[in-house]
């Protein structure tokens, strides 16, 4: 049986990866964009006729999902997408190297390409959407199968909490390699259940491999370049993967924002190895749905740069290049950056860390704060709000710091900030650390902004909120979360001249019934 499986599993990959250096070669402009989140090319591409080529169309959906690129999924099946149509999906899969090697599947669906990929949010999304669990590629691999055999146990769980049935199949595909002993007793203790013989339940507390990770191995070639990755986690049903309140849009529906822009900028995974900064990516995600949706903003003026996408280069080409392009007289900007702040100890100089950032070289390697403001300031715009759910203190949370440098008093403040147009929220002040609200899977400031923003912070139920309403209502909210639940200290700021802030800075306006 094991000689049986490899050697379909061998032409399997035989013939993805030569149709896989085809696809690399030669897939459509539509797709790349869609791969990438590129929003605004993908709507120009559309406009040009680029969608009337359904396999380009299909492709660049299927892709887009294996890319975790959700609100691009969420805008291909509004524009009609077939939620199961099929094509072929990019997809890493093991060598006999031991590493990654990326190949063509055709006929998968969204949700199989999602689930070979690790995207857990697609996924959810998919499956939220009644996305067939048992669909089949071509190649006779479903979304279960993929998911265990790449050693994805989270996502892997909720299939199977979701009706997934060929357990047997999945079973055989990991046990070919052994890889992933976890997956390997999630399956089996399914499969005892499915019969009617189930073994307790035994969970792991190993960390899974991040899908980015897996796309940089089979981007190397994976041949030898970094380890195998190691088993996965199975964790319990509680600890498996479950949307905020705040990750579901209201329902209210807002006035439209044409003159507002947006850069968004998520940064949990660094290359340079920092530490994880926790739900930063999917804060970033979240909100940048909530300006799209919520708050009137069209969808072509909102960017929204996740992990390997916010570079160094990457913010600076929006902020400084993108933003004065298209920002006129009296329209409005909103700048949003989750992830890790960093400080010079040396001359006390505060900077965003980008993803390619170094705290080491935090001079050379990271976005200074001052030059953010300074940049901001010169924009035609009447206002422009910064907000920061980060610390740069370097003591830890949402901070890192060069090795051997001790922790130092810091402020976002800045003189630009006394006399200009731009405001800024900043999620802690001074030495505080930046909390995480793990129950709630984002940042603490984050996550009760959203919550304003929901009709929390509408105190006087008109419909229209502004910021000063939401800082009114977030700001004990946090300090009072913070010293409950992670005995700290956290105290947001509002920052900007007197002037501005005694105007009435509009985040979301209801539109009339």
């Amino acid at each position: 049986m094991r000689t049986r499986i490899g050697i379909m599993l061998g032409a399997v990959m035989l013939a993805g990866v030569l149709a896989g250096c085809a696809s690399f070669l030669f897939s459509s402009p539509l797709q790349k964009a869609a791969v990438r989140g590129d929003l605004q090319a993908v709507r120009t591409l559309m406009d040009q006729g680029a969608g009337a080529d359904k396999e380009h169309l299909t492709d660049a959906y299927i892709n887009a999902a294996g890319a975790g690129q959700l609100q691009m999924v969420q805008f291909f099946l509004e524009k009609g997408v077939d939620l199961e149509t099929r094509g072929t999906c990019d997809q890493p899969v093991y060598n006999m190297g031991g590493g990654f090697t990326n190949v063509s599947m055709p006929g998968a669906t969204a949700l199989i390409c999602a689930a070979g990929h690790g995207e857990g949010r697609v996924v959810q999304f998919l499956l939220d959407r009644n996305a067939d669990v048992n669909a089949k590629s071509d190649f006779k691999w479903t979304a279960l199968q993929l998911a265990a055999y790449l050693g994805h146990g989270q996502i892997a769980k909720l299939l199977l909490d979701r009706g997934a049935e060929d357990i047997s199949g999945a079973l055989k595909f990991v046990r070919q390699y052994n890889r992933h002993p976890e997956v390997i007793r999630l399956l089996e203790q399914a499969e005892a259940r499915q019969l009617g013989t189930a073994p307790p339940v035994v969970a792991s507390t190993e960390p899974e491999p991040t899908t980015p990770t897996l796309k940089k191995r089979a981007q190397k070639g994976g041949r030898g370049e970094e380890e195998a990755p190691p088993p996965m986690a199975v964790p319990p049903a509680a600890d498996m993967i479950a949307p905020s309140d705040v990750d579901t849009l209201p329902a209210m529906r807002a006035k439209a924002r044409a003159n507002a822009y947006a850069v968004v900028v998520g940064i949990e995974q660094y290359q340079q190895k920092l530490p994880k900064a926790d739900f930063a990516a999917h804060d970033a995600e979240i909100m940048g749905q909530y300006l799209t949706k919520t708050l009137g903003y069209a969808e072509e003026n909102v960017v929204v740069l996740l992990n390997d996408r916010a570079t160094k280069t990457g913010v600076e080409k929006y902020i400084e290049g993108w933003l004065p392009d298209r920002v006129e007289k009296d329209d409005s900007v909103f700048i949003y950056f989750s992830g890790h702040g960093a400080p010079n100890p040396k001359t006390g100089k505060t900077f965003l860390v980008p993803y390619d950032g170094d705290p080491a070289f935090v001079d050379q390697t990271g976005y200074p704060l001052d030059r953010l403001y300074d940049r901001l300031s010169t924009l035609p715009a009447k206002e422009v709000v910064v907000m920061l759910d980060s610390c740069f203190s370097g003591a830890g949370g949402r901070s890192v710091i060069a090795k051997g440098m001790r922790p130092m008093v810091l402020s976002v403040e800045n003189p630009v900030l006394a006399k200009g147009k731009v405001v800024v929220l900043a999620a802690s002040s001074g030495a505080q650390v930046s909390s995480t609200y793990d129950q709630k899977n984002h940042g603490l400031l984050t996550y009760f902004f959203l919550k304003g923003l929901r009709g929390e912070a509408d105190r006087n139920q008109d419909g229209r909120i502004e910021l000063a309403e939401v800082f009114e209502y977030l700001k004990p909210q946090v300090e009072r979360t913070a010293r409950r639940e992670f005995h700290n200290e956290q105290t947001p700021q509002l920052l900007g001249s007197p002037d501005l802030l005694a105007k009435d800075i509009r985040l979301v306006e209801r539109a009339e019934r």
